[in-house]
């Protein structure tokens, strides 16, 4: 299995096991939606729905694979979900970009600056 295809199944595995064994704590409007683009490498997780009068649309994660490296575009959430990538998944850190930090800031983080 070519590393795409396996950092994929890593990605598509992590963000459905979250989806499925979470609760969501503000009641049953809310839900959560899988968007995976395999062709384009982009994956996300939305919660939608209502909570009272108000709507409830916003991004939890948003990971994308560019040049063979994880980019962690979004993470809305306590859950270390780099940690998973790195401990349970053993993807190395030169092959995560923090993308939610500025590139200026990316060689301080120890993970992959590009």
């Amino acid at each position: 299995m070519d590393k795409l295809t396996h950092y994929e199944d890593i990605i598509k595995r992590i963000i459905t096991e979250y989806a499925t064994t979470r609760k969501l704590v503000n009641g049953p409007n809310t839900s959560f939606q899988l968007i995976f683009d395999s062709e384009h490498h982009h994956y996300q997780l939305y919660r939608v729905g209502w909570e009272g009068l108000e709507r409830v649309h916003y991004c939890v994660f948003h990971i994308d694979i560019i040049n063979d490296k994880i980019w962690v575009q979004e993470d809305a959430t306590d859950y270390d979900i780099v940690g998973v990538l790195e401990d349970d998944h053993h993807v190395p850190k030169e092959d995560i970009v923090l993308a939610f930090h500025a590139p200026y800031k990316r060689p301080y983080t120890g993970y992959a600056v590009a």
